[in-house]
């Protein structure tokens, strides 16, 4: 018993820990979603596999992978920053240096392996069943994230999560109710997940 309680109260402490390396104010319980605009472009980053095909040249299209650095180098182009562009974006660059060898280059470009950049990712530690990063998807949920990671771990105090988001510079910390969400199948707990969300499961005190 004193070793359950020991491993709880460790849990707790390092929750505590986190929020304050953080810097997060608490800003209450998520309630419902809170994300209602647009949902963002793909942000490139490193590690997503990128197909630039360049129209009526065959020679030149190829598929290569975004380098730890964010840079990617095809034929006749090398060392283009691709990381922190969005795939037009990075197209209208390839034209611009493609427009050095041949005339009126027409570029697309496709991710064909999302990773994103690390600051994009929503992030799920502490009790779950897989903990990781997963790279964001447009209209995420709580849900998604969830089934991703394989669920909460027998010894999780999912209605002790939070969720730590960046809002105007600034953390804020977010009560979670992952029980009610899994166990109980109360839809009202599923809020929208954003871009660089954080998600930390304590476990539980028995």
């Amino acid at each position: 018993m004193r070793a359950v309680l020991r491993k709880s109260l460790i849990s707790c402490i390092w929750l505590s820990v986190i929020a304050t390396l953080i810097g997060c104010s608490t800003g209450g319980v998520l309630k419902e979603a809170t994300y209602q605009g647009q949902s963002p472009d793909y942000i490139i980053g490193p590690g997503d596999n990128i197909n630039v095909f360049v129209w009526g040249n065959t020679e030149l299209s190829t598929t290569v992978p975004v380098r730890p650095d964010g840079k990617i180098t095809t034929p006749l182009v090398e060392d283009v920053q691709a990381s922190g562009k969005t795939p037009t974006e990075l197209a209208r660059v390839m034209e611009k240096r493609l427009a050095r060898y041949i005339r009126n280059p027409v570029v697309t470009v496709i991710v064909t392996n999302f990773v994103g950049r690390y600051k994009e990712q929503v992030r799920i530690i502490g009790a779950a069943a897989k903990p990781q990063a997963l790279a964001y998807r447009a209209n995420m949920t709580l849900l998604d994230v969830m089934i991703a990671a394989g669920g909460l771990n027998e010894y999780a105090a999912g209605n002790s999560a939070h969720l730590f988001r960046q809002i105007g510079g600034k953390q804020q910390q977010y009560s979670l109710r992952i029980d009610d969400l899994l166990n109980n199948g109360d839809i009202s707990a599923n809020v929208d997940i954003l871009p660089g969300d954080i998600i930390i499961i304590p476990e539980s005190w028995f």
